[in-house]
């Protein structure tokens, strides 16, 4: 008579194969039964108060609010066209490093403090120096650019 086929290995890999075929079989089996208890779609439907809370009950339609199409901004709101009287500021340059190639203005008229890079000069300037300049958004703020120095 031979020795079986079948070694240990084998063995091993068939009983985890069987025992995960059942497992699958029973939690198949389980979810049958949940779904006999009333597991309806009712009793899985969440909903969101007003406050953005998730709940259990539906939103009471009386507290709710009429929202005018219009009303509803999506981006970032128009900007409206800029004198260029407006536009042309002055102020006094706070910090300005010639090595590093960049410093700091302090607008006189909102006491802001602008960001300025060396190519954004028209004339050398140095801490101290009355400058006019003109202003332009960036996606880090507030920068001056067309940078003159007043005498």
């Amino acid at each position: 008579m031979g020795k079986s086929q079948e070694t240990f290995n084998k063995k091993e890999k068939e009983k985890k194969r069987l025992q995960k075929r059942q497992e699958k079989q029973e939690k198949k089996e389980e979810r049958q039964a949940n779904s006999r208890n009333g597991n309806n779609l009712e009793t899985m439907m969440a909903y969101i108060d007003e406050n953005g809370n998730i709940s259990s009950t539906p939103p009471d339609p009386r507290k709710k609010k009429v929202v005018n199409v219009e009303d509803i901004q999506i981006g970032v709101a128009k900007q409206e066209p800029v004198d260029a009287a407006e536009a042309l500021r002055t102020g006094v340059v706070t910090m300005f490093n010639e090595s590093k190639g960049y410093g700091f203005i302090r607008d006189s008229k909102s006491n802001d403090s602008l960001f300025v890079h060396i190519n954004s000069l028209n004339d050398r300037i140095k801490e101290g120096d009355k400058v006019s300049f003109e202003v332009e958004m960036t996606h880090k703020g507030k920068n001056a650019v067309d940078v003159k120095k007043i005498v």
